[in-house]
Parts: structure tokens; sequence; C-alpha cells
């Protein structure tokens, strides 16, 4: 056996970790590193896919194969919870996400050295990774990098521009942040640009918040089965079979309730999925647009689904109206949820399904609802950001 110490596990930011604690980055379980710094790659380092990999800041684990990068996924939940001290009762099997699934993406532009640099940052930098591959990115959207790249080295003058792209069912929905487009010329050719490249639809922002410039028929996202508007800049799951993975936990978690209350509830990505005969979901939500949609859609569609414009941070739901419910999903921005999971701990409700994209935030939450009476009885780590130190969970609490 070759000199040097043995990366034994890898830590929450995707640096190796070895038995004395030394951080090594880019290395996978088994890696020896050597005295003067060099690595031997062990049986479970893969050769990273991307030519970006380790400038680019998407990405953090390219270097792992299947098996490491999925145990990590799986580890960063079950140490999450147990670091507070949490046992559940089943920690299913992670879900990863296959590669170029990614529906959405926030990209940055800018002029350096008179070209054009499109990408993602570098890690802990402002430079940009002038991308010309991607493999977690899904191809319709990373087919529109080059010609974003020209259409924006034709704008005059000095340029930085956040570039955010998402996958609705009509194609790809582009918004630009901090472009100045002004004059009947400028404007034309943002059009044209948009016809040729078939996007669904174009909408900038110039400092005085989103205006739609491009949008040839209203664009929706399938939730449930019910297509339902999307806002410029709304949440998506950030891909498709994740979001499947986290639906299909709640959907057997719930099973048979006859009214779930969907807190911090976006689109409705569960209130539509949970929604149906014997089911009527309640579906808050604070950001007006969203919320707005989301009623919309159920109206068209005529599900039980009913959509309440509510602020869970300012106002959550007291203990009086949560009791009216059979089961709550919440699925809250990554600060978590404190002062609403407080207030369902105080409540009677016999199933609640804690949807998390922070395990950290979970776990000081899911320790409320411990102590407020709630069993964990079942945990599923899921990476829908493959190759990244971004985990999502799916958890249930039952009242026993």
């Amino acid at each position: 056996m070759s000199d040097g110490e043995e990366i034994i596990r890898i830590a929450a930011k995707g640096d190796g970790i070895t038995a004395s604690g030394r951080h090594v980055a880019f290395t996978a379980p088994g890696d020896r590193v050597q005295v003067d710094g060099t690595v031997e790659a062990g049986p479970h380092h893969a050769v990273p896919p991307c030519r970006h990999f380790g400038n680019c800041g998407g990405c953090q684990l390219q270097q792992l194969d299947e098996p490491s990068l999925a145990d990590f996924v799986a580890s960063r939940v079950a140490n999450a919870a147990t670091g507070q001290g949490l046992e559940p009762d089943l920690i299913g099997p992670p879900h990863l996400s296959p590669p170029r699934t990614r529906r959405r993406a926030s990209l940055h532009a800018q002029r350096v050295g008179g070209r054009i640099a499109l990408g993602f940052r570098e890690a802990g930098s402002h430079r940009i990774v002038d991308m010309h591959e991607c493999h977690v990115l899904a191809p319709e959207l990373f087919a529109q990098v080059a010609p974003l790249r020209r259409m924006l080295a034709a704008q005059p003058g000095k340029l930085a521009v956040e570039v955010d792209l998402a996958l609705s069912e009509q194609g790809v929905d582009l918004v630009l942040k901090g472009l100045k487009v002004e004059g009947l010329a400028p404007t034309e050719a943002l059009l044209d640009f948009a016809a040729r490249q078939s996007l669904a639809r174009v909408t900038l922002d110039q400092g005085y918040g989103p205006e739609g410039v491009w949008e040839p028929e209203p664009i929706t996202i399938r939730l449930g089965g019910v297509p339902v508007p999307l806002p410029p800049g709304a949440f998506l799951q950030a891909t498709r079979d994740g979001e499947e993975a986290l639906v299909a936990a709640a959907r057997e978690w719930l099973a048979g309730s006859v009214t779930v209350a969907d807190l911090f509830s976006g689109l409705g990505t569960f209130a539509f999925a949970l929604a149906g005969p014997g089911t009527k979901v309640l579906a808050a939500e604070a950001a007006r647009e969203t919320h707005l949609a989301c009623k919309l859609a159920a109206g068209r569609a005529q599900v039980p689904v009913h959509a309440l414009h509510r602020d869970l941070f300012r106002n959550p739901l007291q203990p009086d109206e949560l009791n009216r419910f059979a089961a709550v999903l919440l699925d809250p921005p990554r600060a978590g949820a404190r002062e609403q999971v407080g207030r369902i701990a105080e409540s009677t409700v016999a199933r609640v399904v804690y949807i998390s994209c922070n395990p950290s935030s979970w776990a000081r939450d899911a320790g409320l609802l411990i102590a407020g009476g709630y069993r964990l009885a079942e945990l599923r780590p899921v990476g829908q950001f493959r190759w990244s130190t971004h985990v999502e969970l799916a958890s249930l609490f039952v009242r026993d």
C-alpha cells in the first residue's frame, strides 16, 4: 500500500476528508493523499466528464462515481438528522437525477476583454466561466448558450447581465436582467433573436421590474396533469424526475387524506398532484403572481384546490386553522419555516410531509415537530442538483 492518508468521506461542501481531518478538494472516498499533496485515485474516483470542472462553480462532485455520489446525498440527509438527535424509522434510498436533466438555471454574462463570457461563476468568485459544454443542463437550455453569447456580443458598451433559463411546455423561457434595450432597432433585433431561436418567451428586467417582450402564446408548466401559467422567474423543481420523486413520496404518504394544507405551495407542484376525488387541498402562497397562477389553473381545470394568498412567515396558519386538515405538506424556502412549524407542532394534525432543499434548516424545524409529539417515520434523500453539494429531501412525520 502506498504512503499517505486515505480519504474516508466527503464533507458537506464537497472536500474529501482524511481520518486526521485533512480536507482535500476534488477527491473521492478511497483516494490516497500523499505528503506532497498529490492524489492517488482510488476505486471510487471518476473521470469528470466536463472540461470546465474544477473552475465552474456549478458542480463540485464530478470526481465521484455513482455509488459514492449516492452515498454523499444520503449521508448529507442522515447526518442532518442525527446531528439534531433525530432518529427516523426508515431512510429510503437516495434518488439521483440523471445528467442533462436540469430544467432551470441562472447564468451570468459579462463582456470580458472584447468578448462575452457566459456561464456559471467560479466557486467563491465573481469570475464567469465561459460555458462551452454542460453535463447538467437539459439540452434545450444548453442549445441557447452559444446563440445568446452571439446576441449579447452585438450589444453596445459594457455588459453585465443575469440570464435565467427555464423549460416550459412551450419551450425555453428566457429572462434577461440588466440588459438595456432602447430604441426600435435593438428591440427588433431582440425579437428576431427570439423568433429565430423559437423561444417560448423573453422577459426583460432593465431595473424597473420584469417586462414581457415576446410570448407568442401563453406559456405553462404541467403540474399534476394540470397546465399552470408560468410567471417569469417562478420557482420550479430543478428537474422533472426529481419533482416526480418528491411528488410520489407525498402521494404515498398522504393517500386517503381527505383535506390537505399545502403550505408555501408555489405554483401548486404538490397541490395539483394531491387534489382529486376524495381529497381537497388548500394551497397557501405569499408570492402574488405565483398565487394567481395557481388559482387560475385550479379554476380552469375544475380541481379541488383552493388557492390562498398568505405570507406564512409573517402570518402562519394557527393551530385552530390547521386542526381542520387531516394532513399538512410544506415546502418552504432554504431558510426553513420555524414560525409555521411551531404552530404545526401545537396542532392535532395527524400527518405532516416536510419537503426541504436545506437539510440543516429542516433538521432545526424537525426538532420542533418531535418536541411537539410527532415521530419521524421516514426520510427520502433526493439529489436533483447532480454533482452539486445541494441536496433535497422528503420527510414524513406522524402523531401516534
